[in-house]
Formats: structure tokens, C-alpha cells, sequence
């Protein structure tokens, strides 16, 4: 079989399509990204921005595996990742931004055998943290 050679025109042409292509898969990934932020935002009340300096100054990070966080990776916890996709919180309580928000808060007034110690975190970081959570 005898390979023909491509003209600039044709290299140039898929070079174009192939950029293109990638560019429209980067838009709407960062659309979907956006929405969820929106929704997650919307849901909780919270803001997902300020949530990794939150998950840092508590000590989350020791316990949980929590996307987006670097250096999260305790394994003493669940990992944090995917939440919005599981139907209970800790086992618990069904999966709501304002149960989660409640959980954070207080692990203890849902099961007091929990693993999970008191927090000391507020309602608003909680939000904060829910919808980082849901964002991701």
C-alpha cells in the first residue's frame, strides 16, 4: 500500500478541525463545570471558594480524601468525592445540602457513635463546604 502524501492545505485543514474539536469539548466542559457550581451554589447557600481554605484550617484533610485539595488524602474517612451522586450522608441522613450542612456541623447529633469528631465548623462554612462538595 502506497502512502499519499498530504498538501499544506489538507495538514493546515485538520490541524484546524482537530483545535477546533478542542476547543469546543474545553467550552463545554467548562459550561458543565459552571452549571454545577451555579447549582451547587443555589443548593447550599454556599460558596465552594472559600471551602478548601475551610477543609485546611479544620483539619479535614487528615481524615477525608477531598478532591481539589492538595494534600487531602487522610483515609481515615470516606473520600469526599462525588457526593452529589450518593443517596445517604454518612449512612445516615438522606443526601440534602442542608442535611450535609448539618452533619458538618454537628457528626455527632446523627450518630453519636460516629468516628467523626465535633467539628467546631459553623453553618456558613458548612454551606460553604456543601457546595464545594456538590460542585465537584
Amino acid at each position: 500500500m502506497s502512502k499519499v502524501p498530504l498538501s499544506h492545505g489538507a495538514v493546515w485543514l485538520v490541524l484546524t478541525m482537530v483545535v477546533s474539536l478542542a476547543a469546543l469539548v474545553s467550552t463545554t466542559e467548562l459550561r458543565h463545570h459552571r452549571l454545577k457550581v451555579n447549582t451547587a451554589e443555589t443548593l447550599s447557600g454556599g460558596d465552594p471558594s472559600r471551602a478548601p481554605e475551610i477543609f485546611r484550617r479544620y483539619g479535614c484533610a487528615g481524615c477525608h480524601a477531598i478532591p481539589g485539595v492538595p494534600g487531602a488524602d487522610g483515609q481515615v474517612g470516606p473520600p469526599l468525592s462525588e457526593l452529589s451522586q450518593r443517596l445517604y450522608i454518612a449512612g445516615v441522613l438522606e443526601n440534602s445540602s442542608d442535611n450535609l450542612t448539618a452533619w458538618v456541623v454537628s457528626p455527632q447529633r446523627f450518630s453519636p457513635n460516629s468516628a467523626m469528631p465535633p467539628t467546631g465548623v459553623s453553618e456558613k462554612e458548612a454551606r460553604d463546604l456543601a457546595a464545594y462538595l456538590y460542585a465537584r
